[in-house]
């Protein structure tokens, strides 16, 4: 599960992370209860994707009044398909210089992955791609301790500055002891800043391992601060293995391993997915139809692809749910549709019998993919 930046900061609490002084505002009204922040502030949306920033949910107030101002415009804002609900107001930090920490787990080594580099405040998927000596990662035995003679070599190859190791360790410890204890998947900071206060963690995306709630008492009131997308309702309620991307393409596929492949092949004609929903195998028509529905409820889709490869699952069973979900409606984005396997022939005539404007007819997964991008644009 992820968390918001606010969540991922009351964690640092707990294990003595240094972070800036904060409030949280949920509407304008907060503002008039007064607090104890020191200007400048930094008024931050609290969405759970990324570019909040370059979508002009970042914002530097000198004042009160443009504090005000700034809250007024970002409270409601839309980023990413994602509405602001709540800022989070903390004090502006003198930054001297910005380093990128995280870890992770890396399944294929069956080992947790540390990540460190001199580069913060920036893309790291960038930094990895152009400049990856720029990167230094650090595999940890899950059965040992984080060694801090491993840990110093990181920081010295990493060219932090030496001048701050012992707190550059005392708080890459902290956060991989918030890591381990706190269940999590994800504990990345960017930017891990050295500032004229120290060493602070100035941002936080921290993703818990929801299979650990049993072990933590404060997981439940974490999971009932974190509003379901609408999309995630809806496929809940029918049934729907569904989850929530941060791309345009809507993505219907039948089994994962097929839904996984449609996602990759979107990304190589320069897309990305909206959603990762996997109708199964034998799906009936009733269960492509309310797909669909899903999918109408996801103001971030701008295009369908539904990659459909029949085994089990009969083509004309799909082509029927389309048909039935879309008959009679002004669809507000294109649908381009893939079939087949079992009954791709009888599918794909059902199709062609029931034309809609906005439905397109591929032969190939790939030529799908293209026009999803396309049609998305």
């Amino acid at each position: 599960m992820d968390l918001f930046e606010y969540q991922g900061k009351s964690l640092y609490a707990n294990y003595d992370i240094a972070h800036p002084n904060s409030f949280l505002v949920n509407k304008i009204e907060d503002l008039e209860q007064g607090f104890n922040l020191n200007y400048p502030v930094v008024v931050k949306a609290q969405v759970q994707v990324g570019g909040r920033g370059k979508a002009g949910g970042i914002k530097l107030a000198t004042n009160n009044d443009e504090l005000i101002t700034h809250t007024n415009e970002i409270l409601g804002m839309e980023i990413k398909g994602h509405t602001v609900e709540k800022i989070l107001i903390e004090e502006a930090s003198d930054i001297k210089e910005e380093y990128y920490l995280s870890f992770t787990l890396d399944r294929s080594e069956k080992k947790y992955l540390m990540m460190l580099s001199a580069k913060g405040g920036m893309d790291i998927e960038a930094v990895a791609e152009e400049n990856p000596d720029d990167l230094t990662m650090i595999h940890i035995d899950p059965s040992k301790e984080l060694d801090e003679a491993v840990l110093i070599d990181a920081i010295t190859n990493s060219k932090l500055n030496q001048d701050y190791q012992s707190d550059l360790v005392a708080i890459i410890t902290r956060l991989f002891k918030l890591f381990i204890s706190g269940d999590c998947d994800l504990v990345e900071v960017n930017p891990l800043a050295i500032t004229s206060s120290g060493v602070m963690a100035l941002d936080s995306k921290v993703s818990l391992d929801m299979n650990a709630k049993y072990r933590h008492e404060n997981f439940d009131q974490i999971e009932k601060d974190i509003p379901i997308p609408p999309s995630e309702k809806s496929a809940k309620e029918k049934g729907l293995n569904f989850i929530k991307l941060d791309g345009s393409v809507g993505i219907i596929g039948n089994g994962a391993g097929l839904v996984m492949s449609t996602l990759d092949v979107v990304a190589e004609y320069g897309g990305s997915a909206a959603n990762f929903l996997d109708i199964g195998g034998g799906a009936k028509a009733e269960t492509v139809s309310a797909a669909l529905e899903v999918l109408e409820t996801d103001d971030s889709v701008s295009s369908v692809f539904i990659n459909i490869f029949g085994g089990i699952t009969r083509c004309d069973l799909v082509a029927q749910g389309i048909v039935e979900a879309t008959k009679g409606k002004d669809l507000k984005w294109p649908i381009v549709i893939r079939l087949d396997g079992t009954n791709a022939t009888e599918g794909l005539k059902i199709l062609r019998d029931n034309p809609n404007e906005k439905i397109i007819i591929t032969e190939t997964m790939n030529e799908a993919a293209e026009l999803s991008v396309k049609g998305n644009r």
